[in-house]
């Protein structure tokens, strides 16, 4: 399997009569996938697992649908740009089922290492199976059309110039949509990063994530993970990258003793632990609980610490995720469901440590999730901005003076990261930013390179090979 560049070897397409007539589970599971995502609104990530059991795909096979259902969800852009080329007609007057075949059989061709003969023949197979026999033939003639050139051939020829138009350029070329990368490019400026750095940073978020474990404290070690095959990980002192496998066959994953979780978003948890408090240190919160991750590292550090955690998430489904994340877990802790923006103003100055992993674009964490950025639209900002500064209003609110607040987002974008710390700090005379890249250095037990210059850490994947988490890490005095 590889990304773009790749050039598929040219081998010749089946007759018709010599096509299989059936399809074989993993293209078909890949293809629930896509469907589950337009029809339903469906996270890959969380449809994903649930169809590779229903279609009974496992292994080789297993690895083999994830990287065509990703893959085709990441390049949708730059595959439906070629398509746009091979049909006759537009692409919205198409079957959207029939699209999402071809968008498939496009991955094969243009991004995996899947002879022409089998992408096509397999991507005819299962547009008879799964859409109707009449879909065949239009699959069958387009696909082929797709096959005559490679990928840098079809991006030369889809893209706008870039000596004209850089960001349409990298747009169609690294598939995202063009007001993302206008984001990604001002979000590198905004954090003293070099414009330069952009291509790297849109390849970056096309590019297969490794799966990484964190040990939750007390309850497994990454000596335990890496006793299983896995590897120790690159920055977090919890974290295990598992270089192939179901991470579910490990007995600590299935005992909720490690839990599939970023270098990233471990350090961000971490970071609100690495400084002091002054006075007590027994009541922590998390203010936006689900589905867990975070709140799972918190409660297994408190119950070592003798601290207690209450977990709170606004809406019943992530709010039972974060109960089932916690489940096991030695010491005092509550999940409620509730609004976090409430906590402030029901619970003042409760608490000694707070944490606001506050709802956003997801801009950070594209390669994980492929179908966001394909989803999120620039009006979604209105929307997010008040509640991001509403959750660290209540935050700064809720916690005593003395203790601290933890602002973390899995987007890098200056409207959800600095502009939010900004324009909630201007309102008050009590709250510090503390040295956040320092924070996350003492939370890793190592140097961590590249965070920023300022108050506030900024990790990135084409630099870390994280999500794009921001932190910082502010004091009530």
């Amino acid at each position: 399997m590889t990304g773009p560049g790749h050039r598929p070897a040219r081998r010749s397409v089946q007759r018709p009569a010599e096509r299989a007539r059936g399809t074989d589970p993993a293209r078909r599971a890949a293809y629930d996938v896509l469907r589950a995502v337009a029809e339903d609104d469906a996270y890959a990530n969380l449809v994903l697992p649930a169809t590779l059991s229903r279609r009974r795909v496992r292994g080789r096979d297993a690895a083999f649908a994830t990287e065509l259902a990703y893959g085709a969800l990441r390049g949708q852009g730059l595959y439906d740009a070629v398509l746009a080329r091979c049909v006759d007609r537009p692409l919205d007057r198409l079957d959207p089922p029939v699209l999402d075949v071809l968008r498939l059989g496009a991955h094969q061709l243009l991004g995996m290492r899947v002879p022409t003969h089998a992408a096509v023949s397999e991507s005819v197979a299962l547009a008879r199976s799964a859409v109707g026999a009449g879909a065949g033939g239009l699959v069958n003639a387009v696909l082929r059309r797709v096959a005559e050139q490679d990928l840098d051939a079809w991006v030369a020829q889809v893209a706008p110039d870039p000596a004209t138009d850089r960001v349409g350029h990298l747009a169609v070329a690294h598939s995202h949509p063009a007001w993302v990368v206008r984001a990604l490019r001002e979000s590198l400026v905004v954090h003293g990063r070099d414009v330069a750095e952009l291509p790297d940073l849109l390849a970056a978020d096309n590019a297969r994530p490794v799966v990484t474990l964190a040990a939750r404290p007390g309850l497994a070690s990454v000596e335990d993970l890496v006793a299983l095959g896995a590897r120790p990980g690159r920055w977090s002192p919890l974290a295990a990258v598992l270089p192939a496998g179901d991470p579910g066959a490990l007995a600590p994953v299935r005992r909720g003793a490690a839990r599939v979780q970023d270098e990233g978003s471990q350090l961000a948890a971490l970071a609100l632990l690495a400084t002091d408090v002054d006075g007590p240190d027994a009541a922590w919160a998390d203010l936006c609980a689900g589905p867990g991750g975070k709140a799972a590292l918190l409660a297994a550090q408190g119950a070592r610490r003798g601290a207690t955690l209450t977990a709170v998430e606004v809406a019943p489904h992530p709010a039972v995720l974060a109960e089932q994340a916690l489940a096991g877990t030695p010491g005092r802790h509550e999940v409620r469901t509730g609004d976090g923006r409430d906590v402030g103003a029901d619970e003042p100055g409760r608490y000694d440590r707070v944490l606001v992993d506050a709802p956003c674009t997801g801009l950070g964490a594209l390669r994980r999730r492929p179908e966001a950025r394909w989803r999120r639209q620039p009006s979604d900002l209105a929307t997010l901005g008040p509640l991001q500064r509403a959750l660290l209003t209540s935050a700064l609110d809720a916690v005593r003076p003395g203790g601290v607040v933890a602002y973390v987002t899995c987007t890098p974008h200056p409207a959800e990261t600095v502009t939010v710390l900004d324009d909630v700090l201007r309102g008050r005379d009590d709250v510090t930013l503390e040295d956040t890249p320092a924070l996350v250095r003492r939370a890793a037990g190592r140097d961590v390179p590249d965070l920023g210059e300022g108050s506030s850490a900024q990790l990135w994947p084409h630099l870390h090979g994280t999500d794009a988490m921001f932190v910082a890490v502010l004091r009530r005095r």
